[in-house]
């Protein structure tokens, strides 16, 4: 937490006319500060993954002295009777009410061990199975994928051709190569094609598709590479709790009576 200046601290008016008691963190201008100040402030850090260590305690006590201050002199001018400070207020109350409620739903509906595991058990059953390294080259006419094979069989470079001629800019610098995928994560046409290949094996004719022609090569198979549960836990937790809460919110919006 940044120190608030000196010099701004030595110009304001802080008079402790009498000893801090244990409800008290100071008097500032005959005014008290309560202890349960410095307790929110400190509560509040440690919720951001901050807590407060011995060396920060007094820098802390400074900030809530300084808070005081400053909101003395804001009251003093009279800012406090703004219509726009009424304003802000309440829409800040809005912003942490509800974010109260939100904290309240996800903590009375936890997440269990055993929908992250169910969760997990259906990612694993739609990432298993074998995963495939193929290189492609994509061109617009159909005649251009023909002669690309044809220039293939009689010894072509696959990647060097890729980089002059595919129209897939991602894979194209790369010689063609997609890297290991499932089969399911490209369109039906070129994972039709990409699965009745065997290792090395091109294919015969051009692969039609929504984005043109391609000629497709199998680099290699293995089994899919997944990761263990352990590892991706925090994140299944965390996309289960969003969906949660999105059908909580879903949920009130159905049922409010909005006229």
């Amino acid at each position: 937490m940044k120190k608030h200046l000196l010099t701004a601290l030595a110009a304001a008016t802080l008079c402790i006319a009498l000893p801090a008691s244990a409800q008290n963190i100071a008097i500032v201008n005959g005014k008290a500060v309560p202890t349960a100040r410095y307790d929110a402030l400190a509560a509040q850090l440690a919720k951001s993954g901050r807590p407060v260590t011995p060396e920060m305690s007094g820098q802390l006590k400074d900030e809530v002295i300084a808070r005081e201050i400053f909101m003395q002199e804001a009251q003093k001018r009279g800012l406090d009777a703004s219509e726009d400070f009424r304003q802000q207020m309440d829409l800040a109350r809005q912003t942490l009410l509800i974010r109260e409620l939100f904290a309240d739903y996800q903590k009375t509906n936890p997440v269990t061990e055993a929908e992250i595991k169910a969760e997990y058990d259906k990612f694993a059953a739609a990432n298993g199975g074998k995963e495939y390294r193929a290189r492609h080259i994509l061109v617009e006419k159909e005649d251009e994928a023909k002669a690309i094979i044809a220039s293939l069989k009689k010894g072509g470079k696959f990647d060097d051709i890729a980089k002059k001629q595919s129209k897939d800019p991602g894979s194209g610098a790369n010689g063609g190569d997609l890297d290991w995928a499932n089969a399911s994560s490209y369109v039906p046409e070129f994972s039709g094609a990409l699965v009745k290949l065997n290792k090395g094996q091109l294919t015969e004719t051009p692969v039609k598709s929504q984005f043109g022609y391609h000629v497709i090569r199998l680099d290699d198979v293995r089994e899919a590479q997944l990761p263990k549960l352990e590892e991706v836990k925090p994140q299944i937790a965390q996309q289960l709790q969003q969906a949660r809460l999105a059908k909580f919110q879903e949920d009130l919006r159905g049922k409010a009576k909005v006229e």
